[in-house]
């Protein structure tokens, strides 16, 4: 099992809502930081959010700022992803990931093996 799980993908139409949920099996993960990146067909992974340990600092991608969420639960050892007014460039596989460093990371040393989101126009 992997140390990082994804749900919450699925098919929404335009200005739809999704949430993702990232979980995290082991306790070491919440001095971690965390974020999202996502996979668009036929492109490289992008990182459209991220979150430090204590769920104090967040950072989003220009493309996202407004209509995504991250938040944390260390204590459920989840991490979130709100999806508002959803776009069909929105669609793409998104990624829950986590890196040693406790604060916003460049570099992320865990993956999960993400989840399918997919928005109709």
């Amino acid at each position: 099992q992997g140390q990082l799980a994804e749900s919450g993908g699925g098919s929404v139409q335009a200005g739809g809502s999704l949430r993702l949920s990232c979980a995290y099996s082991e306790r070491r993960f919440t001095t971690y930081g965390m974020a999202w990146f996502r996979q668009l067909p036929g492109q490289g992974r992008e990182r459209v959010a991220a979150i430090n340990r204590w769920g104090t600092s967040t950072m989003y991608a220009d493309s996202v700022q407004g209509r995504l969420t991250i938040s944390r639960d260390n204590a459920q050892r989840t991490v979130l992803l709100e999806m508002n007014s959803l776009k069909p460039e929105d669609t793409a596989i998104y990624y829950c990931t986590a890196s040693t460093y406790g604060g916003i990371s460049t570099q992320y040393d865990y993956w999960g093996t993400g989840t399918q989101v997919t928005v109709s126009s």
